[in-house]
């Protein structure tokens, strides 16, 4: 079995650090930036952006996990500091009773509002006004390429 290995060459072994290396940069940095400005990681800003933008400012807790890209037990954790934090609420789901809604708090809007200008801001700052406009097509198409191979859609 070890002959089947398709070993990367030397250009895709490039190409995949650099990959790993700008994924993981990147995320720090807007990680970093939103914890010192916003008091919060990425993931709990995810997840207010997603409540922010579901009908009524609410989601099934499953649902939230799919959008967001959080494993259930990992977003049950979040939704418990959130909860604590006052920016959001959970309620029984009325149509089925292991199920919970998140609800999105007028509290969780007002951080979400006043930390997304600084958060969009380190987005184009960190990585479209390093990108040519050609570039960002590029990533773009090379993005939804691999989402709909590792989603099957």
């Amino acid at each position: 079995m070890v002959g089947m290995t398709r070993w990367l060459n030397p250009d895709e072994q490039q190409t995949w650090r650099s990959f790993l290396t700008a994924s993981r940069a990147l995320m720090e940095t807007l990680d970093r930036e939103l914890q010192r400005d916003a008091g919060m990681p990425h993931a709990y800003y995810e997840i207010l952006v997603r409540l922010s933008e579901a009908p009524q400012r609410r989601l099934r807790m499953s649902e939230l996990a799919e959008s967001s890209g959080s494993s259930r037990s990992r977003l049950s954790h979040a939704a418990a500091r959130l909860e604590a934090a006052g920016w959001i609420r959970r309620e029984e789901c009325p149509t089925d009773r292991r199920g919970q809604i998140a609800v999105l708090t007028d509290a969780g809007f007002a951080t979400l509002a006043a930390a997304a200008p600084g958060h969009v801001e380190g987005v184009r700052r960190h990585l479209f006004d390093a990108l040519s406009p050609a570039q960002v097509d590029q990533l773009r198409r090379i993005s939804e390429t691999l989402v709909a191979h590792l989603t099957g859609s």
